[in-house]
């Protein structure tokens, strides 16, 4: 998977016996090679993960510190033949002082070692160890190899430079300056943790938050394993706490209390981390690189995948937050419009309501704004436009959608007009091309604008970012309006915020709000079948909106490739999709991301709500006239 930028890095908890260095290595052995099996390519352990945290005053014993060496030396044999690359806590004597550190070893090869930086005050465990700046040696003899000793160490892997890690100590991730950030300020994108965190009450979620925060600001994935129940409970109780973040993302954790050894892992996203610290130019790489040992490393390929991806990466997956997030979203929505309303002395709101989604969650993004500002909902003009591919349903659902609200609806049909514009222009009335649909979109648009006119109005467009990333839209018709509201909300998420007002409403809002739900998506401007259902469905042109927006997000937030997009929508969408089907449509969502940016280079204002937009001012810099040559190129050459 490194050629697509992922490396599986893991989480063991050992079965500690307490102050037995053997005992413990072979369990460790035992556990990373497991972890083999599941075809782990890093693996950290518990701080002094050979000899326990809780050992006192036996720290000074030079049998623990002597069974802790023979220790290491069991686990380099016996993880010889392994590609894994495993981090052991451990006690070590250098000189005249004894340093807690983390040996990275792989292949019986010792990497480096890297000792613990920050010793707390506040228990006695600088009774036992030294600082490390104390060290005067940057090179020791250990088991017959010559190995670095730093704290400013970073391991990378030959092949792949975006894969590189570096190690901390328990409480150097709570320092003021932990390490991890220089760390990752010069160039490592995956920090290991080696701690001991005893439980208290709320101790837990701290740690959580912590890592949560640590690895959303330094753009890394972030591994922690902490010392588990067999440490002396004398005053303290361990639990073994592991977790896996990435760019403040949890990816695994393990269950505390487990009187058993236990691994999690997880599969890092190394590219994606690396185009994220691209995109910020606050961050700081390569600050300091002078002071640090960069150690080449080869980094095991790993061959399974075992990471999900949303299918609605726009949609909130917890249910649990549905409401909050719902309400934050129209409430950006409105709050947008409703600054503009007042900028213009607050004009009636004009906005085509055709029964779908699109104009039903524009116009209820303008009864919030209402709201708000304490209007009354009689100066929302909807009007219906009904044309050659109008269906009764639609019709019926947008009458009675505006009427539910107390709207003012108005009703202009464009077929008069329609079949005039064509008669002038020379189109054959029974022609079916793209100009006997667009010329329809045009004319609802210039009567919108006209209405807007005579009543002191103010056009709202009620376009989709899905919509705007394929340029499914009608340059000058529905493409253009004086505010866009839904600008910047995919139809998949416009499915999900309509369906959350419908599940609150009362039940004649409810009926229409359900009912539109149910309708097909299209723009309705071809004639309908002979049994007056919708034949023109959307997702049948240009392909299901679940699967361009899937595209969509991947594509702009972490500027993934269309070999990683398709290998991703393989993982996510395995059952429901072919790899013919999720070809076809990646094809098509690329030729149309890029030779569409005309229409969205001239875009009117619109809200922001979420991190991806298209806004030409505030979000996509891409010139119209880009080619898409090497992208559709990698489509056609994947498997």
């Amino acid at each position: 998977m490194k050629n697509l930028g992922f490396v599986r890095v893991g989480s063991i908890v050992n079965k500690l016996v307490l102050a037995d260095p053997i005992n413990n290595a072979n369990e460790l052995v035992k556990m990373i090679k497991k972890a083999e099996r599941e075809d782990v390519a890093i693996v950290s352990t518990p701080q002094l993960s050979l000899t326990g945290y809780t050992c006192g005053d036996l720290f000074f014993q030079e049998k623990l510190l002597t069974s802790a060496i023979e220790g290491l030396e069991i686990i380099l044999g016996e993880t010889k033949e392994l590609d894994i690359i495993s981090i052991i806590g451990m006690p070590l004597k250098i000189d005249n002082g004894i340093y807690n550190v983390a040996v990275v070893v792989n292949r019986g090869e010792i990497l480096g070692i890297v000792p613990k930086i920050n010793i707390p005050n506040y228990t006695e465990e600088a009774r036992w160890f030294s600082d490390s700046s104390k060290l005067v040696c940057d090179e020791i003899t250990l088991l017959g190899q010559e190995v670095l000793v730093n704290t400013n160490m970073i391991f990378r892997d030959i092949n792949n430079k975006n894969i590189s890690f570096a190690v901390e100590i328990s409480e150097d991730l709570e320092d003021a300056n932990a390490i991890s950030v220089q760390h990752t300020a010069n160039g490592a994108n995956i920090i290991l943790n080696l701690a001991s965190s005893n439980e208290v009450v709320g101790r837990n979620k701290y740690r959580h938050e912590l890592i949560k925060n640590h690895s959303k600001k330094n753009i890394c994935a972030y591994v922690y394993a902490s010392s588990g129940i067999g440490e002396s409970t004398s005053d303290l109780v361990f639990s073994g706490a592991s977790m896996i973040y990435e760019d403040g993302h949890k990816l695994a954790e393990n269950n505390l209390y487990d009187f058993n050894s236990n691994l999690i892992f997880a599969d890092v996203d190394v590219d994606k981390l690396v185009n994220l610290r691209c995109r910020n130019n606050n961050f700081n790489v390569n600050a300091g690189m002078d002071i640090y040992e960069v150690v080449e490393v080869l980094v095991k390929d790993s061959k399974k995948f075992n990471r999900e991806y949303k299918e609605y990466p726009f949609v909130p997956k917890n249910d649990n937050e549905r409401a909050e997030r719902c309400e934050e979203i129209f409430k950006i929505q409105a709050a947008g419009l409703a600054r503009r309303l007042v900028q213009l002395n607050y004009p009636k709101c004009v906005l085509g309501i055709s029964g779908g989604l699109d104009s039903t969650l524009a116009f209820l993004v303008v009864a919030e704004a209402y709201k708000m500002l304490g209007l009354d909902n009689k100066d929302i003009i909807g009007v219906t436009m009904p044309g050659f591919g109008t269906t009764g349903r639609t019709y019926n659902n947008a009458c009675d959608f505006v009427r539910a609200y107390g709207a003012t609806l108005k009703e202009v049909s464009i077929k008069d007009a329609a079949i005039l514009h064509m008669k002038d222009i020379g189109l054959d009335e029974n022609d079916r091309s793209v100009a006997y649909e667009n010329l329809q979109a045009r004319e609802r648009t210039q009567i919108l604008m006209d209405i807007a006119n005579m009543m002191n109005g103010f056009v709202i467009g009620t376009g989709d970012l899905s919509e705007l990333a394929l340029g499914w839209c009608t340059y000058n018709g529905d493409h253009m309006s004086m505010y866009s509201v839904n600008g910047a909300i995919p139809k998949t998420l416009v499915r999900y915020l309509v369906d959350y007002v419908a599940d609150n409403s009362e039940d004649d809002k409810k009926k229409v709000l359900k009912d539109i739900l149910d309708t097909p998506i299209s723009p309705e401007l071809l004639p309908p079948d002979k049994a007056g259902n919708i034949l023109q469905q959307t997702e049948s042109s240009i392909g299901p909106y679940v699967l361009h927006d899937f595209y969509l997000y991947h594509f702009l937030k972490y500027g993934a490739s269309p070999k990683k997009i398709y290998f991703l929508a393989q993982e996510t969408f395995k059952g429901k999709f072919d790899n013919d089907t999720l070809k076809k449509w990646l094809k098509v969502f690329v030729k149309r991301f890029f030779t569409q940016q005309f229409k969205r280079n001239c875009v009117p204002d619109g809200i922001k709500v979420g991190t991806i937009g298209l806004s030409p001012r505030g979000d996509l810099r891409m010139p119209s006239d880009s080619f898409y040559n090497i992208w559709l190129k990698e489509v056609e050459e994947l498997d």
